[in-house]
């Protein structure tokens, strides 16, 4: 039986945010096809006291060190300048870190590293399978491009990180990312003839999703909907943009903003309009109430899983091109594309105030997730891309 090594730079469980999805059903899927040990860091002690509920849905696993991330922002950005390399590697360095996997690598016969800052402890000698998941370096180059005070450290940042990603792509059997866009920005950025680098998309859990699953929220309504985790700064963009440019174009309704540690700039659009919901338990109410799901964002890398999630609960989603880029759907019959204030709050008021078409559509969007976005289905090249099989798992 194979035996693999994932390295993930957040405790893949629970599935509750968008890295931790895509890595949880990698993991769940790899475990299927070889012994799988894990090396992975949390982001506090709550999130690394998920291991036991980890290990009981995967009984399987095989040697696992999870370790708390402790290094601040500014001890990383000092030792970024000092040292001469991307603070999103400094962040993440440990010594015990790369001791666990140094040590792991001598019998595995392949590493699967998921999100470039692992890149930084596979040993030199290690088969590698890379999934980047999303162009890091490009999304830091979008920062700068926004302006502001920090704009020169994104732009160090970007330039010092896609050296480095080009180097792992260039060492790596194969790199994945999330999305044939992402895939063909860093083939085309990266000129490495010789390298494996193809996209492996995102699923959604069918039946999690599943419209219908669980009652609406109790909300005023019409209701908007925004879902994701609200101390990223491209989601705390994206709210703070559709509650001052496109929410009053739509005097009738309100917004809700649905997702854990929202920043300071989102509670203080809480409101008579605009509802802060913080955590919850469960996401699903929430979609099952909103009149319309809107998708906002200015600044996105890969696949939007809040998309794909809101799509699967067959709600009708009002999304800006950079949320929908890298998403297998038809604009205007699985969801609405829409791009600008105007464009925005149009597209919201028509399905408000139709509501047969908005039910359509989000029937739609059902059906296209149940045709294109199974996990079983988009993660099925694994096997072949690490030279895996169902046989030698069973084996």
């Amino acid at each position: 039986m194979s035996e693999l090594l994932f390295l993930a730079h957040r405790i893949p469980y629970p599935p509750d945010r968008g890295d931790k999805i895509r890595s949880w059903h990698m993991l769940r899927h790899l475990a299927g096809l070889a012994r799988v040990h894990l090396a992975c860091f949390a982001d506090d002690e709550a999130d690394a006291a998920h291991l036991p509920a980890l290990r009981a849905a995967l009984p399987a696993l095989g040697e696992v060190h999870v370790e708390v991330r402790r290094t601040g922002r500014a001890v990383a950005a000092a030792r970024a300048l000092l040292e001469g390399r991307p603070l999103s590697l400094a962040a993440f360095d440990s010594p015990a870190m790369r001791r666990f996997v140094e040590a792991t690598a001598r019998k595995t016969d392949a590493i699967f590293a998921f999100s470039g800052q692992m890149a930084q402890f596979v040993p030199a000698r290690a088969r590698l399978a890379m999934d980047f998941v999303d162009m890091d370096s490009a999304k830091f180059e979008a920062y700068a491009e926004a302006g502001g005070p920090l704009a020169s450290l994104y732009r160090r940042e970007a330039a010092k990180l896609f050296a480095f990603e080009r180097a792992t792509a260039a060492r790596a059997e194969v790199s994945l990312f999330v999305s044939e866009a992402e895939a063909a920005l860093f083939r085309a950025r990266a000129g490495l003839p010789q390298a494996d680098i193809r996209a492996l998309q995102n699923g959604v859990d069918l039946e999690f999703f599943r419209p219908g699953a669980v009652p609406a929220a109790a909300t005023p309504r019409p209701l908007i909907v925004f879902t994701g985790q609200m101390d990223y700064p491209p989601n705390v963009d994206a709210v703070r943009w559709f509650a001052v440019e496109v929410l009053p174009r739509l005097p009738d309704a309100r917004f809700a903003i649905v997702g854990r540690s929202p920043a300071a700039a989102v509670r203080a659009l809480a409101g008579d309009r605009v509802i802060v919901t913080g955590g919850v338990d469960d996401v699903r109410p929430w979609l099952a109430a909103a009149d319309v799901v809107a998708a906002p964002l200015r600044i996105a890398r890969g696949v939007q899983n809040k998309v794909l999630e809101a799509m699967a609960a067959g709600r009708p989603v009002v999304a800006t091109p950079a949320a929908f880029e890298g998403i297998e759907a038809e604009p205007g019959r699985d969801l609405i594309v829409a791009d600008g204030a105007p464009a925005q709050a149009e597209a919201i008021r028509a399905l408000l105030a139709e509501p047969a078409r908005a039910a359509a559509l989000g029937a739609a969007a059902r059906r296209c997730v149940e045709r294109a976005y199974a996990w079983e289905a988009r993660l099925a090249p694994l096997a072949g891309l690490l030279g895996l099989s169902e046989r030698q798992a069973a084996a």
